[in-house]
C-alpha cells in the first residue's frame, strides 16, 4: 500500500507564487490546498488534516504573524515555513518566536522549500521535479 501524500497548505496574497508554488508542490507529489489570504485559510482549512502550512508574511488584511499567533492559540502543531519577500532581523525573530520551523526568503529556491518542508515533516527527500 503507497503512503498518502502529504498534504500542504501554501498562503501567499500574490497570484503568482501561489500558483507556482502549487505547480512545484504538486510536481513533487504533495497534495495542495492553496489560498490567497490569511483569513481564507483559516477559514478554509478548518478541519483538514496538514502536513505543512507554506506562510507567506506580509499580506493585507491579516498578515503572516496574525495567522501564525491564531494557529498557536487553537493549539494546531502543523509545522509552518515561512516565506517571505521583505526579510529583516526583526521579522525573523518574530517569526521563529510564534513557532515557525523554517524561515526563508523569496524568491524561493525550489530544493530549499522541498528541503524545509522534508524536514519540518520528517520525511524524505522529495524530488525537484524535472
Amino acid at each position: 500500500m503507497a503512503a498518502r501524500a502529504r498534504r500542504v497548505a501554501v498562503v501567499d496574497d500574490d497570484p503568482a507564487v501561489l500558483k507556482g508554488l502549487r505547480r512545484l508542490l504538486q510536481a513533487a507529489n504533495f497534495q495542495v490546498d492553496a489560498y490567497a489570504s490569511g483569513g481564507a485559510f483559516l477559514v478554509g482549512a478548518g478541519e483538514i488534516e496538514l502536513d505543512c502550512i507554506v506562510l507567506d508574511l506580509h499580506m493585507p488584511q491579516m498578515a503572516g504573524f496574525e495567522v501564525q499567533a491564531r494557529l498557536s492559540q487553537s493549539g494546531c502543531t502543523t509545522p509552518v515555513v515561512i516565506i517571505t519577500g521583505d526579510d529583516s532581523p526583526e521579522a525573523r525573530s518574530r517569526a521563529l518566536a510564534l513557532g515557525a520551523k523554517g524561515y526563508l526568503c523569496k524568491p524561493i529556491d525550489e530544493a530549499t522549500l522541498l528541503a524545509a518542508i522534508d524536514a519540518v515533516t520528517g520525511a524524505a527527500a522529495s524530488e525537484i521535479p524535472g
